[in-house]
Order: C-alpha cells, then structure tokens, then sequence
C-alpha cells in the first residue's frame, strides 16, 4: 500500500524533485510552497506524512509543525538548509519525527521517509508493494521481475531502470534521469550504457526486440515503458 505525503516547500525545483522521488517510490505526493497551504491541506485530506521545509513563507515549517503537534499526530521530516544544533533541537522539541539539512541525495530521503512511515505504522513504502505495467509486474520484497506471468532475470541495473518506469508508465525518462535510478549500483555505468541496459530489456520482454511494443524510444529525449498499468 502507498502513502500520500505531502510536501511543503517553497523551492520549486527542489518540491518536484521530491514530488517525482515519492512517485518512482510508488507514493503519491502533493505539493504545497508555504505554511498556511500547508496546514490548509492537512486539514483538508490528511496526509500520511509531512515532508516539511522550515524556511517556508507565510507561516515558517515551526510554526506548522506547532499546529500539526497540536492537532494531529501526522509524522513529520524536516528538511532544510539551517543545520544549527538550536534549530534540530528545537524542531524535535517540537515533534518532527526526522530532521535532514540540504543538500541532501533523494535516494537518503527516500530511506528517511520509509523509516519514518515505518516507525508509525502508516502505509508501508515500495518494499511493501509491487508496482505493475505493460504487463510487467516488478516486486521489490522478492526483488523480482515478472513479464506476461513469466519470470525474467535482470542485472541490478536493469532492475532499477524497470522499477522506476513501471512506477511511471507513459512517463519519457531521459538517460540522465535512467543513470540516476543505477547510481550506487552500477558506479561504472554511463548515459550511453543505458542504450545497452534498453538493448538487453528489450530482449528479455519484448516479442521482438527490433519491434518493441512496451519498452520505446523517444528519439531526441530518452525511453518510456508504454502499455498503461496493470
């Protein structure tokens, strides 16, 4: 089962990463750019988690964090560039369930944000549940892949390219963004070898390799799995 977290953060570009991490994680996400929105949406769906910037505007991440504590006992992380030993003292005081300092690497924030669901009993992370597509179904407890029924064997990287698309079918990942799902498992791996990762994807789920029908390129951008979900 997914969590829903909501995000609060008035970065915008730093709010989409997140948003997009939570996605490949199989959560879902709302994202919000300062306090009083914030609150607003809790208020209104009660998320599964707060991942919460203190520099936020209108009312700061203390301050939503004093409304949340007095109200709700939703879990709390943190997440923000102040790293003075007073503010995580005082955010802790407060009840966050975590505390991170940017920068920070949003494969930490993910293990964060699991531990933090984790510990309070709400909905479990990606370890928990199998995401599905184009026939596809990747399980991240038995770390396996299954294609029409079928088991299919995959490297580490394969694994982790396919895991991230099928939590996003239709979804255009560039080879960047691919390279990034193998770092800290293929440190060697490069933006053209992920043309090979594709290659050797191809031949394990496709019917014809030369004539893919899930796994399929998007020329001038990178690679998506089509099919829908299911």
């Amino acid at each position: 089962m997914c969590a829903h977290v909501l995000v609060a953060e008035d970065d915008e570009k730093q709010a989409e990463l997140i948003r997009r991490s939570l996605l490949q994680e199989g959560h879902t996400a709302t994202v919000v750019h300062d306090g009083e929105a914030a609150l607003d949406e809790v208020r209104r769906h009660k998320p599964d988690l707060v991942v919460l910037d203190l520099m936020l505007p209108v009312v700061d991440g203390f301050g939503v964090c004093r409304v949340l504590r007095r109200d709700d006992d939703i879990p709390v992380l943190m997440l923000t560039a102040r790293s003075a030993e007073e503010d995580v003292l005082l955010g802790l005081e407060l009840g966050a369930d975590d505390y991170m300092t940017k920068p920070y690497s949003p494969r930490e924030l993910m293990a964060r944000i699991r531990t933090v669901l984790r510990r309070s009993g709400r909905p479990a992370d990606d370890q928990d549940r199998a995401v599905r597509a184009a026939g596809i179904t990747v399980d991240p407890v038995r770390h396996e892949v299954h294609c029409d029924g079928a088991r299919v064997e995959c490297t580490p990287g394969e694994y982790e390219i396919l895991r991230a698309m099928t939590a996003e079918p239709e979804r255009v990942f560039s080879r960047r963004q691919l390279l990034q799902c193998t770092r800290g498992i293929d440190r060697a791996s490069t933006e053209r070898a992920i043309d090979v990762h594709i290659m050797n994807l191809r031949k394990k789920i496709e019917p014809d390799p030369r004539r893919p029908v899930r796994l399929l390129t998007v020329f001038g951008v990178g690679y998506k799995l089509s099919g829908g979900r299911g």
